[in-house]
């Protein structure tokens, strides 16, 4: 069993840190590039690189909600909650947050009104990242807060369909946040 003492931490890390030259650090930052995509993707979105910052985020997001179900797939939730985390982590930025958020949203309806869906678990999900996406509008400038409304509402609408009580569970957060029909 590992004790405290073994565990290495964050300040071991930046220790060692300390005794790295410019080299050796860019050395460093190149290796943990080429480890893993969620590294490039956190890197990407970190330092604003290429046109679509958010596009590996979309596409976890894609998977997980919007499973192949001819290649037997399976949906989770919370990998596709994590691309949103993993963005937030790496820049944290209102717009690209609203805009993963009314994304999820819209990919989970979409998905679940082509398909049919019935999953309650997946609705409530759907309702909590709703509610997250509306707070996240808030604290957009006041310019910016149409079009993701605009688009929210229209998730709303297919979500009547669903039964659980999803629309009118949007219904309500949408009015308690001001936002008019």
């Amino acid at each position: 069993m590992a004790t405290k003492k073994n565990t290495p931490s964050w300040s071991d890390v930046k220790t060692r840190l300390i005794d790295f030259d410019r080299a050796g650090l860019f050395g460093l930052v190149q290796d943990l590039y080429a480890a893993s995509k969620d590294n490039q993707a956190f890197l990407h979105a970190r330092l604003a690189l290429g046109n679509d910052v958010l596009k590996p985020y979309k596409v976890i997001i894609d998977r997980w909600l919007c499973p192949d179900m001819f290649k037997n797939q399976n949906i989770s939730v919370a990998k596709a909650k994590k691309a949103i985390s993993d963005y937030k982590k790496a820049v944290g930025q209102s717009e690209g947050l609203t805009e993963l958020m009314v994304y999820y949203c819209e990919r989970a309806a979409g998905f679940s009104s082509d398909v049919g869906l019935q999953d309650e678990g997946y609705f409530d999900a759907l309702v909590r990242m709703f509610e997250q996406a509306l707070k996240t509008i808030g604290m957009l400038p006041e310019g910016q807060r149409p079009l993701p409304w605009a688009r929210l509402k229209k998730v709303r609408r297919i979500s009547h369909n669903f039964g659980y009580g999803v629309g009118d569970d949007m219904d309500e957060l949408l009015a308690e946040h001001g936002v008019d029909d």
